[in-house]
């Protein structure tokens, strides 16, 4: 059996506004649109994978607070990570944590998100 990545599902009290943190933080490309007036769903194309931002009703519970069990978080793979995230925080987005060491050839950062998803953004170099 072979298994392969189709795409990450994210909940939204305002998907377009979520999309566009996406679009303008991230260079994700809105692929399309489904309903309207409210929009039910926003697909993105982040680096190759399929995002759908799906606008979520009022009694929805919002995101748990990480660490925390089952999907915790997004990686961002970039080849310079302080360019990166001298960006991000140009940009306005909320750093969770700054730029740590986690083994030969790895460095990561986390940053906030929409609705609180907590994107990580990584940086690995051959050793």
């Amino acid at each position: 059996m072979h298994y392969a990545c189709d795409h990450l599902h994210l909940r939204s009290r305002d998907a377009v506004a979520a999309a566009s943190f996406y679009i303008a933080t991230f260079g994700a490309r809105e692929v399309k649109r489904v309903g309207t007036d409210p929009v039910q769903r926003v697909v993105l194309d982040l680096g190759g994978l399929a995002v759908f931002i799906e606008q979520a009703p009022a009694e929805i519970a919002p995101a748990a607070t990480t660490p925390c069990l089952g999907i915790e978080h997004v990686g961002l793979r970039v080849a310079d990570i302080e360019a990166a995230m001298a960006d991000l925080t140009a940009r306005g987005v909320t750093v969770r944590t700054g730029i740590t060491e986690r083994g030969p050839g790895l460095r990561i950062a986390f940053v906030e998100g929409p609705d609180g998803a907590l994107i990580e953004i990584l940086e690995r170099t051959s050793v």
